[in-house]
């Protein structure tokens, strides 16, 4: 474990449990140079505790990079509940979920994410103040997101093809909850062509209906003829056995950790596919997690999300000035802020403390 955290950057790790909801998570903290670890908490049925351990050191890890790039003053950190998400008995589940995310003391802030929902964060918010997402707030992040991966699809396409505009162009869209719906919504509206996939069939004719998309099965997706490929379910879905699939030109969507291992980044990038990494792309869920925090509107949020844009275009030109991949790129560019705030001088508070 500590070779694990010492090896990712890691500051704290903390497993929780709760005799009498049978609530088992686990809290990781990466950094908190930034300011507080924000991220969100996860509802998995993980096949290991192992399973579970990879999956939220990595991620945590991943927001704190993704704050980084996004200019949100925030660390990184996430959480993990085991269990089966669509159990009904949630109040004491989070419930004791927010009791411990309250022992940390203001060190990490929840959110929701995959497999939870604004109203389990209504259930922690019993508990601690320090959770955001609530519906009487902020509200749903995946507007905001999808907006964030619109402009960073927009952004690539600029890079490849010299202009941003979409019209025409196929896209590949893996994925249609609700990161992706909005999406499909925001390409539709600009013209490009749709084609979708999804485990759930009532997601699919939903698409295929408002956004006169065509539908593949989920096992074909990888395969299908088009320009952008744009992954909005699960991680670790750029591997071996899909990258000899793809027949696009960019790679941008709204996954977390797409990339099963940082080789993949190199090998899309030999197969001259330009891929846009995807805590840089999908930035607009903590955007608008980060507005509630900060007291923002939505519409600035907005604003805040197609800053997206630039901030993509300026991953590629570090990577194209470096001659380094693209997701090298935006880790070296996080990585210059997390760093610059780190050497800020450090004024004195007043000496003695009280206590």
């Amino acid at each position: 474990m500590f070779e694990m955290m010492s090896e990712l950057g890691h500051e704290q790790f903390v497993a929780c449990y709760d005799k009498s909801s049978g609530y088992r998570g686990i809290i990781a903290i990466h950094d908190t140079t930034l300011g507080p670890a924000l991220g969100g908490t996860r509802f998995w049925n993980y096949k290991s505790e192992e399973e579970a351990i990879f999956d939220v050191l990595r991620l945590s890890r991943g927001m704190t990079y993704k704050n980084a790039v996004a200019g949100l003053n925030l660390g990184g950190g996430k959480a993990v509940i085991m269990g089966d998400n669509r159990t009904t008995r949630r109040e004491m589940i989070f419930r004791a979920h927010g009791r411990f995310v309250e022992s940390l003391g203001g060190r990490y802030i929840t959110a929701e994410d995959v497999g939870t929902s604004t109203a389990d964060m209504d259930f922690v918010h019993m508990e601690t103040e320090y959770v955001a997402g609530l519906e009487t707030r902020s509200g749903d992040p995946s507007p905001v997101t999808a907006r964030g991966v619109f402009r960073a699809i927009q952004a690539s396409a600029k890079v490849r093809w010299g202009n941003e505009s979409v019209e025409g162009r196929t896209i590949v869209v893996q994925g249609l909850g609700n990161v992706g719906h909005f999406l499909c919504r925001e390409l539709h509206a600009v013209g490009a062509k749709l084609v979708v996939t999804d485990i759930d069939a009532a997601r699919v004719r939903r698409a295929v209906d408002e956004f006169g998309a065509r539908a593949v099965d989920p096992k074909d997706i990888y395969s299908q003829q088009g320009d952008i490929f744009a992954p909005c379910a699960l991680g670790g879905i750029i591997n071996d056995e899909t990258i000899p699939q793809l027949k696009v030109e960019i790679v941008a969507g709204g996954a977390n950790n797409q990339l099963l291992e940082q080789r993949h980044g190199e090998e899309l990038e030999g197969r001259g596919l330009l891929y846009a990494p995807d805590y840089v792309a999908n930035a607009g869920g903590v955007i608008n997690v980060y507005s509630e925090v900060a007291g923002w509107t939505r519409d600035r949020a907005l604003r805040k999300a197609d800053e997206i844009f630039d901030t993509t275009l300026g991953v590629f030109e570090i990577a194209k000035e470096q001659g380094i991949p693209t997701y090298v790129a935006a880790d070296r560019l996080a990585q210059r802020r997390i760093e610059a705030v780190g050497e800020l001088v450090r004024t004195w508070p007043q000496w003695p403390r009280k206590s």
